[in-house]
């Protein structure tokens, strides 16, 4: 009442729809870029000297990525990132946070794994805008998340490790790579179902995601990239757990095939392609008569459904009836495939084991089966049979077609009835 009148208080009704409008146009536009304008330069990778890693990866890690690393708890996710951190800081700076462990442990660890400390800091710390400030001064080539589950940011009202915090701490941390041209790799932990809805909800925020599994319930690791904005999804990386780390494995063909065993039916050696790397891979099958009820059908690492497709077209093609016969077919180390060019190997082991001959563990099938039983091509064969003359393979069975192959012995087959005659 500062006027000193009577009866000039006013009502004004504003619209906040036109407010807003406003307040748009007083920002302004964003900045258009002319892409023309922009020299092509070489992208540069950060080496991890680590072939296994940096073959997964594309070449390397990229300057100003964000990376997510996900695993089961406990399958060596920190040892390995921390082996990534010791071989980048011999030339580089490396930052690593933890929100698990103290900066006793974590020097404890990479003393453990050998790594060099002279370019390594370390950050124990869970808050993200302190994290954000400390590596934007110091900005680092990569900067190490172990694990986003433990960081949080003060401006969002929720617990660490919920999914709004996950999501916001990665956002933060994606505008810190990108500005400032940092590799960002963070942590993720999952269950055995990959339930967890954390490291899923950040796959499309990241710019790779990897996987460390271990399916072979021994020490041997698969690294895979589910995505990679700056590379291939198809490689595959073996590792091998020891007592100072993870050590990549030159030939995984050993790993999950054992070419001096005995002959056995049942047991038939073919090729799978992962990425541009051919390995081998040992399928065993089991043919046993159905005691009762309907026939079974039973897969490990491959394919129920194309299981069931080459059964029945053994059934329909061939001599061998397989209606009243269960059937379980196993790859050999926990290995998961869904290469087309096992068909014919799947298709050998269960015709070996249903007439109980044994198979020559020097002996490499390869080829596709179509539902008329005729074999076809396969992506890359003459690759696959190089690697089984490099390790020692004597025959290989393939489709009837001309290719090189070195000194192998090829035994070629149109469909599987002559594929039935020379077992």
């Amino acid at each position: 009442m500062e006027c000193g009148s009577w009866g000039t208080l006013a009502e004004t009704v504003t619209d906040s729809r036109e407010e807003k409008k406003e307040a748009v146009k007083k920002l302004g536009g964003a900045e258009v870029i002319d892409l023309s304008t922009i020299k092509a330069t070489t992208l540069v990778r950060l080496r991890t000297n680590i072939d296994e890693i940096d073959r997964v990866l594309g070449g390397g890690l990229v300057p100003g990525s964000l990376i997510l690393l996900s695993g089961e708890p406990g399958i060596g996710k920190s040892t390995l990132v921390a082996q990534i951190a010791g071989a980048v800081g011999k030339d580089r700076t490396a930052i690593y946070v933890s929100g698990e462990e103290s900066a006793l442990q974590v020097k404890a660890r990479l003393n453990r794994l050998d790594c060099d400390f002279g370019n390594l800091k370390f950050i124990s710390e869970t808050g993200v805008e302190r994290i954000f400030s400390s590596a934007a001064k110091i900005k680092p080539d990569i900067l190490i998340i172990d694990s986003i589950q433990t960081v949080y940011s003060s401006l969002i009202p929720a617990e660490a490790g919920s999914i709004s915090q996950i999501r916001g701490a990665a956002v933060k941390f994606l505008e810190l790579a990108k500005e400032n041209n940092i590799t960002v790799l963070l942590i993720g932990h999952i269950t055995k179902d990959g339930q967890v809805a954390g490291p899923k909800s950040l796959e499309h925020i990241v710019d790779t995601v990897l996987y460390l599994e271990n399916e072979t319930n021994n020490n041997y690791c698969l690294l895979r990239a589910t995505k990679n904005r700056f590379g291939s999804v198809n490689e595959l990386g073996v590792l091998e757990m020891t007592g100072r780390g993870f050590r990549e494995v030159k030939n995984p063909s050993l790993v999950f095939v054992e070419t001096g065993g005995e002959n056995i039916s049942g047991s038939v050696i073919g090729c799978v392609i992962e990425g541009t790397r051919p390995f081998l891979a040992d399928l065993q099958a089991l043919v046993t008569k159905t005691v009762f009820g309907y026939p079974q059908r039973k897969a490990s690492g491959f394919d129920l459904n194309r299981l069931q497709v080459l059964s029945a077209v053994i059934t329909k093609r061939t001599k061998i009836n397989l209606t009243a016969q269960d059937i379980i077919l196993n790859v050999v180390g926990g290995l998961k495939i869904s290469d087309p060019a096992l068909d014919l190997a799947a298709c050998a082991a269960i015709i070996s084991s249903y007439l109980n001959k044994n198979f020559d563990r020097r002996t490499l099938v390869l080829g596709e089966v179509g539902l008329g039983a005729e074999t076809r091509n396969v992506f890359k064969l003459e690759a696959r049979l190089q690697e089984a003359e490099r390790l020692g393979f004597t025959t290989a069975i393939i489709p009837n077609m001309e290719v090189k192959g070195g000194k192998l012995k090829l035994i070629k087959v149109k469909n599987l009835e002559d594929l039935v005659k020379i077992m």
